[in-house]
C-alpha cells in the first residue's frame, strides 16, 4: 500500500472524473466508503458501509494511491475503451418504499398538502464517455417490509422513517438523499389519517438544481372514497420550488403502455 498526501474535495453527480493508471479514488457518502482503481487492464471497486447514527451532510472525495485494508472485499472489471473517465450517477430505490411518517398526520376532509420526502439513493459507478455501469451501491442500508392485505397478497417494498415536512426550507439537503414532493389530496368527507403510503420510486426521474441538490419527480395521490381506491400521478417535470433544474437520471422502471398507474401501484396506503 501507498500512502501519499491526498487533497480532499466535495463529491459531485453526473460529473466525468479522469484517472491514470494506478491511481485510487475514495468516496465518502451517505453511509457508504467506496474505492475505485484504475490499473492497465482492469478496473477494482471496493465498498465498505459505516455504522448508521447520525446523517452525514457531506460528500468527501479525494484522489491518490491509498486503499483500504485486505479485509474489504474487491471486485474487478474488464476495461473496454473507456480512457480512465469514471463518473457516477444517482437512481432512486428499486422497489417502492414505504414512508412512515414519525408521527402520523391528518389530513382534514377536503383539505390538501405537501409532503416533502428525503428518498435514500442508489450509486452507479460508470465509466466511459458511454457512461458504461459497472455496479451500484445503496448509499445507506436499506430495510425491508412488506405492504399488503395480508401475508398473501401484497408486495415486499423497502422502509423508511420520515418526519413528513410540510416546510420546505425545513427539509435537511444532503448529497445522498432527494427530495420527492408528495401532494396528497383528500376528497373524502371525512379525514384522513396518514400512517404510511407507499411511493412508486422506481417510476421517479432525477434533477439537479443550480445549488446541486437532488429532488425526484412529484407524486400526486388523490383520495376520493375509500384508501383502496387512492389514485396516483406522477408529474413530468420537478416543482417550482426546486429551482432550476437538470435532468441527470431517468426513473428506473416506465410504465408498460395501456397500463394504468392506479394499477402498478396496488397498495398506496398501508
Amino acid at each position: 500500500m501507498t500512502e501519499q498526501s491526498e487533497s480532499q474535495r466535495d463529491g459531485a453527480w453526473a460529473h466525468s472524473y479522469q484517472l491514470v493508471s494506478g491511481q485510487t479514488q475514495q468516496h465518502q457518502l451517505g453511509h457508504t466508503r467506496l474505492w475505485i482503481t484504475l490499473l492497465d487492464l482492469e478496473w477494482q471497486i471496493r465498498e465498505q458501509s459505516s455504522k448508521q447514527g447520525t446523517d452525514p451532510e457531506n460528500w468527501y472525495e479525494s484522489t491518490g494511491h491509498t486503499l483500504p485494508s485486505a479485509d474489504v472485499k474487491v471486485q474487478r472489471f474488464v476495461r473496454t475503451h473507456d480512457d480512465g473517465v469514471l463518473c457516477f450517477v444517482p437512481a432512486v430505490a428499486n422497489l417502492p418504499t414505504v414512508i412512515r411518517p414519525f408521527q402520523p398526520l391528518t389530513i382534514p376532509a377536503g383539505a390538501r398538502c405537501v409532503l416533502y420526502v428525503g428518498t435514500t439513493l442508489w450509486m452507479k459507478v460508470c465509466v466511459g464517455e458511454a457512461r458504461t455501469e459497472l455496479a451500484e451501491f445503496p448509499l445507506a442500508p436499506p430495510s425491508m417490509t412488506w405492504l399488503g392485505r395480508n401475508t398473501r397478497e401484497g408486495e415486499l417494498c423497502y422502509a423508511s422513517s420520515t418526519y413528513g415536512r410540510l416546510a420546505l426550507e425545513a427539509v435537511p439537503k444532503r448529497p445522498w438523499r432527494a427530495v420527492t414532493p408528495v401532494t396528497i389530496i383528500n376528497e373524502r368527507e371525512k379525514p384522513l389519517l396518514l400512517e404510511r403510503f407507499s411511493l412508486p420510486t422506481p417510476l421517479l426521474a432525477i434533477y439537479r438544481n443550480e445549488r446541486g441538490q437532488l429532488w425526484t419527480s412529484g407524486v400526486t395521490v388523490k383520495c376520493e372514497t375509500d384508501m383502496s381506491s387512492a389514485s396516483l400521478h406522477i408529474d413530468h417535470a420537478v416543482i417550482p420550488e426546486a429551482g432550476k433544474c437538470e435532468a441527470i437520471a431517468p426513473a428506473r422502471e416506465k410504465l408498460a403502455r395501456g397500463r394504468r398507474l392506479v394499477r402498478a401501484v396496488d397498495n398506496i396506503f398501508g
